[in-house]
């Protein structure tokens, strides 16, 4: 591998350029290559900056990376194991495919506890790199987001349930994958690191289909049932968290359950206002004559898209920002007289067919490609 390495600095310099020329990059800065040396040796930078930009089988790769695939593979199974690259087993070969950032290996380096590294260092290292205007951007997108949010399904009006199709359901998403992993929650696992956890329930992280077979196989998660799944996604309702789930259609690989103050989605939603998360289809309804004006709604929305107007009554009553909504009903579930309720929007989303329809998308509308 020797002769496939110039000076450190620039073998982490091109690794960066790689890893921005994903549809959803990591734009480079100081902290950015602070976090990859502490997580690619040289000889694993060297090979990740040279990886394709589609999976490839490892023959392939080796000949891209100049060394041969016996030399290759052990290199990859480490890389894999720390969540750096991922790999698919097809028939007598395996596919490898690089982890970007998010969602990626700053989620595979959170999602477990590891003894190899500075989880504490590395925790500072991500919330910096996270407050950086052009990395909120960058995953933020510009129409087509990664993730997209799913509303509360016992909230869903009678009215509109022969309408409601599968990619709207939780529940049939999870039935549908027929079971999945449960990993610990990056984002409360790396507050936690920090000082700042909540206390929300930490393994709670959902993955499905071949995401999840992946995760077992590399240590990151643990096997789940259907059954499993659904009390996960029931217990986090009635603590109040937000469901947001891979942005397709069909076959959603995670399902996050996330919390106002950890969540990297959430506090970049209210400190800043981007959202990498596409509302559903929904948006609360409110009637006003069985309103006691408690203020419990706007309490528990986790990004403060509702307020407490008095517009000249004599109790206050909720308003919805519904340009700011990402509808996923925690507001309706909470209030104590079912004075709100949920509605179709006006404007529904249909998203991508598959993560490969989602990051073309993505690709093509920050000019990519």
């Amino acid at each position: 591998m020797g002769h496939l390495i110039h000076s450190k600095d620039e073998v982490y310099r091109v690794l960066a350029e790689r890893l921005n020329k994903e549809p959803v990059g990591a734009p480079i800065n100081d902290t950015l290559m602070a976090i990859l040396k502490r997580l690619y040796t040289e000889s694993e930078a060297t090979i990740g900056s040279k990886f394709p930009l589609v999976p490839m089988k490892i023959e392939k790769i080796a000949d891209i990376v100049g060394i041969s695939s016996e030399e290759l593979k052990p290199l990859l199974d480490n890389m894999a194991n720390k969540g750096l690259v991922m790999d698919f087993p097809r028939r007598e070969t395996s596919f490898y495919m690089m982890a970007p950032m998010v969602i990626g290996f700053f989620e595979y380096t959170f999602m477990r506890v590891r003894d190899e590294v500075n989880m504490k260092d590395l925790a500072e290292l991500f919330h910096s790199y996270f407050q950086n205007k052009e990395a909120r951007e960058e995953f933020s997108g510009i129409k087509t987001r990664m993730m997209r949010t799913l509303v509360y399904e016992k909230l869903i009006p009678v009215a509109v349930e022969t309408e409601v199709l599968t990619y709207e359901r939780t529940s049939e998403i999870i039935r549908q994958s027929g079971g999945g992993a449960l990993s610990m929650c990056a984002c409360r696992h790396k507050a936690s690191h920090l000082g700042k956890s909540c206390g929300a329930p930490l393994e709670v992280c959902t993955s499905l289909g071949s995401a999840a077979e992946w995760v077992i196989r590399r240590g990151m998660g643990k096997p789940a049932t259907v059954e499993d799944l659904m009390r996960v996604l029931d217990k986090t309702e009635e603590l109040g968290l937000v469901h947001n789930c891979d942005n397709v259609l069909n076959k959603p690989t995670y399902i996050c359950h996330c919390c106002r103050c950890c969540c990297v989605v959430m506090t970049s939603i209210n400190e800043y206002g981007q959202h990498s998360t596409h509302p559903s289809n929904f948006i609360p309804s409110l009637e006003a004559d069985t309103c006691g004006g408690c203020g419990i709604c706007a309490d528990s929305c986790l990004i403060g898209a509702i307020t407490m107007n008095d517009e000249g009554n004599e109790t206050e009553v909720p308003a919805v920002n519904n340009e700011f909504c990402i509808g996923c009903g925690v507001c309706v579930s909470s209030c104590p007289n079912d004075s709100l309720s949920m509605s179709r929007r006006s404007v529904l989303h249909i998203p991508p067919n598959n993560s490969k329809d989602k990051f073309l998308r993505i690709a093509r509308e920050k000019g990519k490609i």
